[in-house]
């Protein structure tokens, strides 16, 4: 099958910037990927380089089996792309926008997919509403509309809910997640590293415009970040001289990492052995904060 997104040796230069160093990423039909990295890992040059806005120095891009270059109309009608910024046109209603968006794929007669995306984002009571009227939170649900309107099957989303309420968030993953569902396939990037870790099927994770890691969103929890049983001590308990060096203490709870969850079970029995009450108890999970530190930090991905 042909792969939705194949991305082979792109490198972009600014000056003497290295946006991207050679780029090597291929995301399947169907799938809900991640693309996560600190600021000015490259991200949105990529995403940019995908939607045809930058020419890289060098590399392929292809959006289901399409040239983004020697190809880009047929490119870009395969591609929504939701831009972080808040980009809009002060003249025009949503609705006319919807409708104008759909005119520049040469898409007639769209209303009912107008109206259905409407009603999924919650801008029905906005429809005749100018975009200035609206709410920063409104104006990014008119962006998601936007780059759905043409139906694209591949859809990339660069922050689409940084600095909206909960509300949207909500909304807008249950929407996504169904067009998911349907066979769409998404890409998301986000500072918001819960939500990639509870969506994203896979995640790449990008570093100073290069590849630095690549799995499946388990594989990754699973090879990168530690367990922890964390727990609290009754007043005047020691900790047990077995766990000196490995257990680290932060505000009256120590939490002592683990491989495997077979383990728990003697770890509490060394507490209860030694005389210790555990007024607290619980198992800390990995999550893709401790992966993606890991990661930043050079550790091997």
């Amino acid at each position: 099958m042909t792969p939705a997104i194949r991305i082979h040796q792109v490198a972009k230069r600014y000056g003497a910037l290295q946006a991207l160093g050679g780029v090597d990423l291929e995301v399947g039909q169907g799938e809900f990927f991640g693309l996560l990295g600190p600021n000015g890992a490259g991200k949105t040059t990529l995403i940019s380089s995908l939607a045809g806005l930058v020419r890289p120095d060098s590399g392929t891009l292809e959006v289901m089996g399409h040239d983004v270059q020697s190809d880009y109309r047929n490119a870009r009608r395969k591609l929504g792309v939701v831009p972080q910024e808040i980009v809009f046109d002060p003249f025009f209603s949503v609705r006319e926008i919807l409708r104008i968006q759909s005119g520049y794929f040469g898409i007639r007669n769209n209303e009912d997919w107008i109206d259905e995306l409407l009603v999924n984002l919650d801008l029905t009571s906005k429809a005749n509403a100018n975009m200035r009227a609206l709410s920063g939170g409104m104006k990014r649900r008119v962006l998601v509309a936007q780059a759905l309107v043409h139906k694209p099957p591949v859809i990339v989303l660069d922050e689409p809910t940084a600095g909206v309420d909960v509300e949207l968030r909500q909304t807008l993953w249950q929407f996504i997640r169904r067009l998911n569902q349907d066979g769409h396939t998404i890409v998301l990037t986000t500072h918001y590293l819960e939500e990639a870790e509870s969506l994203c099927h896979r995640i790449a994770m990008l570093k100073a415009g290069r590849v630095v890691a690549l799995d499946s969103t388990e594989n990754l929890l699973q090879s990168h970040a530690n367990h922890a049983l964390r727990f609290r001590l009754a007043e005047g308990d020691q900790l047990p001289a077995a766990f000196a060096g490995k257990a680290v203490f932060s505000e009256g709870i120590w939490a002592l990492p683990f491989e495997d969850y077979s383990e728990v079970g003697t770890l509490v029995d060394t507490l209860r052995n030694a005389g210790c009450t555990l007024k607290e108890l619980e198992i800390g999970k990995p999550d893709l904060e401790d992966v993606f530190l890991d990661v930043m930090k050079g550790k091997s991905a």
